[in-house]
């Protein structure tokens, strides 16, 4: 193998697995260090910049990063449920002890540059094109046809997750740099909107079409099933404020999770969710499921809909037929019938939730837009630009439904498109991060980090007592970490930020880093190919998705191969080598958005 490119930008950043599997490239470790030291504010901050809604998604985030996370993977051999650190839930803990931030945030333009944005819905997609964008003296209009910001953070996810307080301090912090909110105005017409002089057009209009499902007798007991996002913003606007006794929420995500408990708080007494597929195979988050399953609701798996059965046009029930699963040689999943009677579950209610999907009857298709075959705008990848250059999407009206964090993601890249766009360059050009090397050492054996691994297990979650909880829809479910806490769940984080960054000329080959190292993972071998040294070294190295760390030729031609997967980057390869070969160094990566340094800048990057 060559000799590992540490210049690389990208090569330390996919060492950081929760920054990289963050859409929006959250510097995980670095926020988390300063809840550790009670800098709340300044951990806020840390993520206001990357991911615009801290407070909101340290309640409501998928959680991309936690899977990722090393932690888990190196509790394998420890422990039967290894688990990795409470990112989501660490993020909350900084935006609820962060205090005042206003006079931190930016300020409004001191100037106009002339150029006019408008943002077609205020969800997270189109909130983060107009902070990116308005302190960089852009006039952004955002257009939203319910009464306030927040799209479907503030319709669609229920107060018990997420507070109406913390959507409107996070939206405001948005409208507070300029930007004009035209609340309570649908857009009818692209062509309209293109008659009105904007210099560009962002779409970020959600997925807001839940999927029917249509059965025998879905005419029939129409007043009793309801299309469970639809059903959401109903409960938020007060127009349905309770249930019938018996419900049955048809789906398996996250939507189909909302609705379930929801319904639990607004008088649902049997209430069950159904779902076509296999548990282990549901689209909802597993602690989603969890909390459902905490609250009392069951998950009924393998179970088909077959009708809707009626009596006298009142709703008593559906029948589903139980299948189970076949796979084929390719992995492939089909679902076939048990070959047992049709089952029966009684109900005054079903919530539908089986899937969202884009609706764009008012882009007309003769102005220069393409569509798919999916009746989805083609929209490039990288820029977010439709067929119309100055007509972008992003979020769920982009690709289709997802969460979030990456519709905040879609945002940034889609304002940096925007900015260079009408400053005359190139959009498919992405600028390169701006990435920091700073060295930890202290003294000849001390570091500026606490590098002490925690042996303890992952912190739960306070709640309320479910007596409590299920009593109102209003309140806040979850209480989040004390600052106690919190303070011992960040010390769970590995900082894998901080690298072993090995100088091959200063090596001499004395092997104790390899003897002091706890999880065998660096080797002095001949070198060979990636396959070969894979097997050949002191732990083999399994996971292809992390890459190994090589060095150049060393004295005796040998090389040094670190396998990155499951260092702990705990420094003691550094405090044992007796001639600073190693040296633990944090690399901070901040990803280029419209309004950094580095945004005007044409030569190009890789998009992770």
């Amino acid at each position: 193998m060559q000799p590992t490119d540490i210049r690389d930008p990208n090569y330390f950043h996919k060492v950081v697995d929760c920054q990289w599997a963050c859409p929006a490239h959250t510097p995980v470790p670095e926020y988390i260090r300063l809840i550790a030291a009670g800098r709340y504010a300044d951990a806020y901050m840390v993520n206001w910049k990357s991911n615009v809604f801290p407070g909101i998604l340290g309640r409501t985030c998928d959680r991309p990063c936690e899977p990722a996370c090393r932690r888990g993977r190196v509790e394998e051999n420890n422990g039967e449920n290894p688990e990795p650190v409470a990112i989501c839930r660490l993020k909350r803990v900084a935006a609820d002890n962060k205090g005042d931030v206003q006079a931190r945030m930016p300020k409004p333009a001191a100037a106009r540059n002339g150029k006019r944005i408008a943002c077609i819905g205020a969800g997270p997609a189109s909130l983060t094109v107009a902070r990116d964008l308005a302190p960089l003296g852009y006039d952004v209009t955002v257009f939203e046809a319910d009464p306030k910001g927040g799209g479907f953070m503030r319709t669609q996810v229920p107060r018990f997750r997420l507070p109406e307080s913390v959507i409107d301090e996070e939206v405001g912090y948005i409208l507070d740099l300029g930007v004009t909110l035209k609340s309570k105005q649908r857009i009818e017409s692209m062509r309209a909107m293109l008659g009105q002089g904007f210099d560009a057009i962002f779409v970020g209009t959600g997925a807001p079409r839940g999927r029917a499902l249509e059965l025998p007798g879905s005419v029939e007991a129409a007043a009793s099933i309801h299309i469970g996002i639809d059903w959401l913003a109903s409960v938020y606007f007060g127009h349905i404020t309770k249930v019938g006794k018996r419900v049955i929420v048809l789906g398996g995500g996250n939507t189909a999770m909302d609705c379930c408990r929801s319904a639990r708080r607004l008088g649902g007494e049997d209430v069950k969710v159904i779902v076509r597929s296999g548990f282990e195979e549901m689209k909802a988050s597993p602690w989603e499921k969890e909390d459902a399953a905490h609250e009392g609701i069951p998950i009924l798996n393998y179970l088909v809909p077959k009708a809707y059965v009626h009596e006298n046009g009142a709703l008593v029930g559906m029948n589903f037929e139980k299948v189970r699963a076949e796979y084929d040689e390719r992995g492939r999943r089909k679902l076939v019938p048990a070959g047992e009677p049709e089952q029966f579950f009684a109900c005054d209610e079903v919530l539908v939730a089986v899937g969202q999907e884009n609706a764009f009857p008012w882009i007309e298709r003769d102005i220069g837009i393409a569509f798919n075959e999916w009746d989805m705008p083609v929209v490039d990848a990288v820029t977010h630009q439709s067929s119309l250059p100055n007509v972008l999407f992003g979020g769920d009206a982009a690709f289709g439904p997802k969460n979030i964090i990456w519709a905040v993601a879609h945002g940034h890249e889609a304002a940096l498109s925007i900015d260079r766009l009408l400053s005359g360059l190139n959009p498919a050009e992405r600028p390169a991060p701006a990435v920091e090397v700073i060295s930890q050492k202290m003294g000849i054996h001390e570091w500026s980090y606490d590098n002490d691994i925690s042996r303890d297990d992952r912190f739960k979650v306070p709640v309320l007592p479910l007596e409590k909880a299920l009593t109102s829809i209003n309140l806040e479910a979850e209480l989040g970490f004390d600052a106690a806490t919190a303070w011992k769940e960040a010390q769970r984080c590995l900082n894998c930020d901080v690298q072993t960054v090995f100088t091959d000329s200063a090596c001499i080959e004395c092997d104790a880093c390899v003897d002091i190292c706890p999880m065998d993972c660096i080797s002095f071998t001949g070198n060979a190919d990636e396959a070969d040294l894979r097997q050949t070294l002191t732990a083999p190295a399994l996971n292809l998705t992390q890459s190994l760390y090589v060095s150049g030729p060393l004295k005796t031609q040998r090389v040094m191969v670190k396998d990155e997967d499951v260092c702990l980057h705990c420094g003691l390869c550094a405090e044992r080598c007796p001639t600073g070969a190693w040296d633990m160094r944090k690399v901070l990566m901040e990803m280029t958005h419209a309004n950094s340094p580095c945004a005007k800048a044409s030569h190009k990057r890789e998009v992770a």
